[in-house]
């Protein structure tokens, strides 16, 4: 296996394992002052003594199967877990990027529940060649996976985890090291991207170099009320592409 190929793998299972893709394959702290200069939705507070819903309530909020059509959604593993504990970086002003990379969610939930969502590729037909049945697995490998975490806060812990993320997104731009189990890889920039929302929102592009190629994965917060919804999207391919027909079901679900 090329080396390019290793880091690509690298990149794409560092939170999510694969367990999603080959299912689907066979399936027709404190408010930050500073704001990155993309476009959040305009920010509504929380209420001050909001209490954070029980994991119960958590868990019947966040995405499930019947609420997406042509999806696959998988509750996240122990084992994905267990490569979370593991991710770390470089830079500690980027750790509230990669605490939502790495399933922990953002700030400090009271409860969260983590869902991996994919979009159902399209098999190959009854009478597919066995070149179109290899090619067909191959764009299933490619697909975006998206790492869909919900958590709710006692008080302003929404609204503060979202805050650290802004600041985080701005003070991270110019690229930070994302290091699991001694791999590590280098994301070369964290720019503004548009995703609104919610009582406010962010998104970012973050592009890694793999090897001298590019990858592109995507990370979105949308929170409504003392509820922070976070996705992280990333693909085995290299190159992601933002999940938003999740984030809209999720956010509906918020609603």
């Amino acid at each position: 296996m090329r080396r390019t190929t290793v880091r690509r793998t690298a990149f794409a299972v560092s939170t999510l394992s694969l367990a999603l893709l080959v299912s689907a394959c066979g399936s027709d702290g404190k408010a930050a002052k500073d704001e990155p200069k993309g476009k959040t939705s305009a920010s509504a507070p929380a209420a001050p003594g909001a209490k954070a819903l029980s994991q119960a309530e958590v868990d019947n909020l966040v995405l499930a199967e019947t609420d997406l059509k042509d999806h696959k959604v998988a509750k996240a593993t122990e084992a994905d877990f267990a490569t979370a504990k593991t991710i770390t970086t470089d830079k500690a002003a980027c750790t509230p990027l990669v605490d939502v990379m790495a399933l922990r969610g953002a700030g400090k939930p009271g409860a969260t529940a983590t869902r991996k969502v994919i979009a159902v590729p399209k098999g190959p037909g009854a009478n597919a060649s066995a070149e179109e049945k290899a090619k067909a697995g191959l764009n299933a490998l490619g697909a975006t996976v998206t790492a869909d975490t919900v958590a709710s806060y006692n008080g302003q812990g929404a609204a503060d985890a979202l805050a650290a993320l802004k600041k985080a997104g701005t003070d991270c731009a110019g690229g930070f090291a994302l290091i699991a189990r001694g791999d590590k890889t280098s994301f070369t920039r964290v720019a503004p991207a548009s995703y609104t929302a919610g009582d406010e929102a962010a998104a970012f592009t973050l592009t890694a170099d793999l090897d001298g190629e590019t990858g592109t994965a995507h990370l979105v917060a949308v929170r409504k009320g003392s509820t922070l919804a976070t996705f992280y999207a990333q693909s085995l391919a290299g190159t992601a592409e933002q999940p938003k027909a999740v984030i809209d079901a999720q956010v509906k679900k918020l609603s």
